[in-house]
């Protein structure tokens, strides 16, 4: 019985020996080195998690300053034909084309946001935007709260009226009811020409001419390339009378400062009205006549 425990002891002795040589001396691996290796493995994950995140921080960034593949923000009010106006599900133009010529320039994305003619500066100045543009002239009161670019297009404030109207010209216009859309330089020359109290003010110039020709208001000041629109869906139930109130010139608003976006911009106009872009947009919006 000894000498056959004896056998036993000295097999499992051997067989335990057999297991632990199954690999090479190359191979073999302590507890100590098993949790270095985890350690440094954890480290390279945690370095590589790191330099990910860094760099998708870099990536947002620089979409956010603008730049080589950001995308372009631009506020606009898309009650405004030719210049910008709904077209099925999207929003087409003058102001839409121009700017998305000039997004190509920059190498960027565009992307519309529409929204109230009023709300436009304020979104720029907020950052909810990056550009503002809306057939938008220059005046000071702009001017105090954000930057605008070089000229791009002009046009000019005109009047309308119903086409059996006895107002033949804006000296007519005084104790009448004049329409204007709110925020813009119409609604502005309106209060000059015939007071606050006599304006009556729109979120939009449809809804302005929609007043003329059911008989609330008298007048409407508005921009001329909208005017042709209106005149030539209401031909016969409104007209133009007298000159041209005002010659006005439009740009591209950003917000304070923000000189780098700017000179981009001014940098893409240049070189679009140099190769007759502009024109050939302006041209397919607003026929010569």
């Amino acid at each position: 019985m000894k000498k056959k425990a004896f056998a036993l002891t000295m097999a499992a002795v051997m067989a335990a020996a057999s297991l632990a040589g199954c690999g090479s001396a190359g191979e073999e691996t302590t507890a100590a080195e098993t949790a270095a290796e985890t350690t440094a493995s954890g480290d390279e994950a945690e370095e590589t998690t790191a330099s990910e995140d860094e760099a998708e921080a870099d990536e947002t960034e620089a979409e956010a300053e603008g730049g080589e593949g950001g995308v372009l923000i631009m506020a606009t009010n898309a009650e405004f034909e030719p210049w910008e106006y709904h077209e099925g599900d999207g929003i087409v133009g003058i102001d839409v084309e121009i700017a998305q010529a000039i997004a190509d320039h920059l190498g960027m994305e565009l992307q519309i946001e529409d929204m109230a003619f009023d709300a436009i500066i304020p979104s720029v100045v907020s950052g909810k935007a990056d550009i503002g543009m809306a057939a938008i002239s220059y005046d000071e009161d702009r001017a105090a709260s954000v930057d605008f670019s070089e000229n791009y297009a002009s046009s000019s404030l005109v009047v309308l009226v119903a086409a059996d109207s006895d107002i033949a010209s804006a000296d007519d216009l005084q104790g009448k009811l004049v329409g204007a859309q709110t925020g813009t330089t119409g609604e502005l020359t309106a209060s000059e020409m015939v007071g606050d109290s006599n304006v009556e003010r729109y979120n939009s110039y449809f809804e302005a001419v929609q007043s003329l020709l059911t008989g609330k208001i008298d007048a409407v000041i508005i921009d001329g390339a909208p005017a042709k629109v209106f005149l030539t869906q209401n031909e016969g139930a409104i007209k133009q009378v007298g000159d041209a109130l005002s010659e006005e010139s439009y740009a591209i608003v950003t917000a304070k400062g923000n000189t780098e976006l700017m000179d981009q911009i001014n940098e893409a106009i240049g070189e679009l009205q140099e190769s007759g872009e502009i024109d050939t947009i302006m041209n397919k919006y607003i026929p010569a006549e």
